[in-house]
């Protein structure tokens, strides 16, 4: 698995804002970030959000965003505007719903997917969320604490 990017945020712009206009705060990339276990990426609006959040980081595979420009032709965002924490590239994601897995040295437990909202439509755009059904990547829970590094190459998941 390769971490192409890796994005944090300070606030949430669409997660509670139901029937209210978008948030404005801002995603930034960062080369690291400290994953806390229990906790979350250190600086990202879910840190400490609540005890045992089955989302405590998000990967999203950038094989999934590719297709998704080419399917939408939609050639002008970033795979930030998916809000999603880690952007991956040579792992199916949800073979790791269920299991533990290691990335750089710290353990995750693959939780559930992150199912796309209607939100999508508008971050990314028209037909975003259709297309993201069953691959809107992965919720996962920190187990162990460290810190992920951008483009660096990390070993195999454990039984896949």
């Amino acid at each position: 698995m390769q971490l192409l990017h890796i994005y944090v945020s300070p606030g949430h712009n669409y997660f509670g804002h139901h029937g209210k206009p978008a948030g404005q705060h801002p995603t930034s990339e960062v080369e690291a970030v400290e994953c806390v276990a229990g906790s979350g990426l250190r600086g990202d609006r879910f840190f400490d959000f609540k005890d045992d959040y089955k989302g405590q980081v998000t990967f999203f595979a950038a094989e999934v965003f590719e297709a998704m420009c080419a399917r939408l032709a939609v050639f002008d965002r970033s795979p930030a505007v998916l809000r999603r924490n880690i952007i991956t590239q040579g792992v199916d994601l949800n073979t790791l719903i269920g299991t533990e897995f290691e990335v750089q040295g710290i353990r995750f437990r693959g939780v559930t997917e992150c199912t796309p909202c209607y939100w999508m439509d508008q971050a990314f755009g028209p037909g975003a969320e259709a297309f993201l059904k069953g691959r809107g990547g992965l919720r996962a829970k920190i187990l162990t604490s460290g810190t992920l590094c951008r483009n660096a190459i990390a070993a195999a998941p454990a039984g896949v």
